[in-house]
């Protein structure tokens, strides 16, 4: 076993416990800090609160592991109180509390205690701690009248360039700035036990959640250019559209967090990094609406104007429930998405487990490459693998040039799928094995599946593995690969079929 951490505040922290549990430990561990006891951890990740600022800590599990940190040091703590917010759930307490953000020097700590503060749109601060503490709700409003519009695309006043703040699915689109913003901050802070309400339902933002209202719908936490900045320990919850969306953005951590919506509510994904680098996700537990991780960068115009790729992501010790998609990259990916790390998750009850989406005009800078599921079980997931380069997205999704089965011109609107690998999975209760869907012209290059054992569900209820034109529905069914350069396969079982294990179709080769 071995303790590592992975944030130190001035007033929290966050650890992970390596005792090969996925998002749980393999059973409850006493805590002791500094010789006292501090309760259990139940989870891999978990934080402590309520630290004391520029002190020496040391973390014990049980004499099996320890850790000895610093806390940060902290200039000055404001209570929202103080400037007026009052937290009863009726009053708007939006420029009290951002008020206070932006009073807050350096290094110090805006404390939200114990309440319902009803806010509308607040925007981080560089070097600024916000602290929700336990039984602190920040209640998003409903009112597109009073909520500031971020503009989807300004051009410099040199021409030369063009300036995004706003952003939709995948291009410069306004919207409606989210319940909490950065915008270019850096070395920010937002943790507690505390909890981000978005206060979606099916009266205010869910219906017709493909309409443009005014603007596009907001979400619950828009990092736009930002650097450094770390969630940790918060419930996030309802949001009117995705959660959480790092926009641009670089060194950033997600630790420890719940997001949650209902089943049924509209494109609440969890997680949405477009355009981003070197992020970090660990021990959230997601259970949703809509995609539980998607990994974007932008449709071909963002993708060929900035050349901007998803890079470097890791996502460990999650619990991914419900949803469509476990961890999906795209569609909107034609900046392209590499070295992304899945490892140590845990998936129950998702349409799909990892699930590539693609197609015909997202461009030659949307490639896909260099993606490792590793260490991960899946319950009840219908459909463990996905790739799909036809998808059929965007108002021209069904057209004949998108979803023909016919050689295309490789051009400058092809996207490329490369390595895809799985790595000691165990999925239970599939419909469908996986479904691998490349294009007759840009075929996907390798998919490995490496000790992964993978059983259909006696009673699976059928679906359509892939939405591409032409693709069924189907029921307990193997892998079907077809356009695909490479299957390489390692010590695979597939059971539970009513047919083949392993389908073939098109230039697919094994070694």
């Amino acid at each position: 076993m071995e303790l590592k951490c992975l944030f130190v505040g001035g007033r929290s922290a966050c650890f992970e416990i390596t005792d090969g549990g996925y998002y749980e430990t393999l059973r409850p561990y006493a805590l002791t800090l500094n010789g006292e006891p501090r309760g259990e951890a139940r989870t891999v990740v978990f934080s402590l609160c309520d630290l004391f600022p520029d002190t020496d800590y040391t973390l014990e599990i049980e004499g099996l592991a320890s850790v000895t940190f610093r806390t940060e040091a902290e200039s000055v703590t404001l209570d929202v109180r103080r400037f007026g917010a009052v937290g009863d759930g009726v009053h708007d307490d939006t420029p009290q509390l951002q008020a206070a953000i932006l009073a807050c020097p350096a290094k110090g700590r805006v404390l939200i205690p114990a309440g319902t503060w009803r806010t509308g749109s607040l925007f981080l601060k560089s070097h600024v701690r916000v602290e929700l503490r336990e039984g602190a709700v920040l209640r998003f409003i409903d009112d597109r009248d009073a909520l500031p519009v971020l503009p989807g695309l300004t051009q410099t006043t040199d021409e030369q360039s063009e300036y995004s703040l706003g952003s939709w699915e995948g291009n410069p689109l306004d919207m409606f700035a989210a319940l909490i913003n950065g915008v270019e901050v850096e070395d920010a802070l937002l943790y507690g036990r505390g909890i981000l309400d978005g206060g979606a339902n099916w009266e205010n933002w869910w219906p017709n959640h493909r309409v443009r209202r005014k603007a596009w719908r907001p979400r619950m936490v828009f990092l736009n250019r930002c650097r450094g900045v770390t969630l940790q320990g918060l419930t996030i919850r309802n949001s009117p559209a995705w959660n959480l969306q790092p926009y641009f953005s670089q060194d950033l951590k997600f630790l420890n967090l719940t997001v949650e919506a209902p089943a049924d509510s509209s494109n609440t994904d969890g997680f949405d990094p477009e355009s981003c680098a070197r992020l970090l996700m660990a021990g959230t537990r997601f259970s949703l609406g809509d995609d539980c991780i998607a990994i974007k960068s932008g449709k071909i115009w963002m993708g060929q104007r900035f050349k901007t790729p998803c890079e470097d992501i890791e996502i460990a010790h999650c619990l991914m429930e419900n949803g469509h998609g476990g961890v999906t990259v795209g569609s909107e990916m034609a900046g392209g998405v590499r070295r992304v790390r899945v490892r140590d998750c845990l998936m129950r009850r998702t349409d799909r487990g990892l699930r590539i989406k693609t197609r015909r005009g997202r461009g030659s800078q949307g490639v896909i490459d260099d993606i490792v599921f590793e260490h991960v079980k899946m319950e009840d997931v219908l459909v463990p693998l996905v790739v799909n380069a036809l998808y059929f997205c965007d108002p021209d999704g069904h057209s004949p040039w998108v979803q023909s089965r016919e050689k295309m011109p490789v051009d400058a609107t092809t996207p490329r799928v490369g390595r895809i690998t799985f790595r000691d999975v165990d999925a239970a209760g599939a419909s469908c094995a996986g479904y691998i869907l490349g294009l007759p012209e840009q075929p996907v290059e390798a998919v490995t599946l490496s000790r992964v054992r993978i059983t259909c569900a006696p009673d699976a209820r059928p679906i359509r593995p892939a939405m591409a034109d032409g693709v069924p529905e189907l029921t307990r069914t193997g892998l079907i690969a077809e356009n695909t350069a490479e299957l390489l396969l390692e010590d695979v079982e597939i059971l539970g079929t009513d047919g083949p294990a392993v389908e073939r179709r098109g230039c697919v080769a094994q070694a």
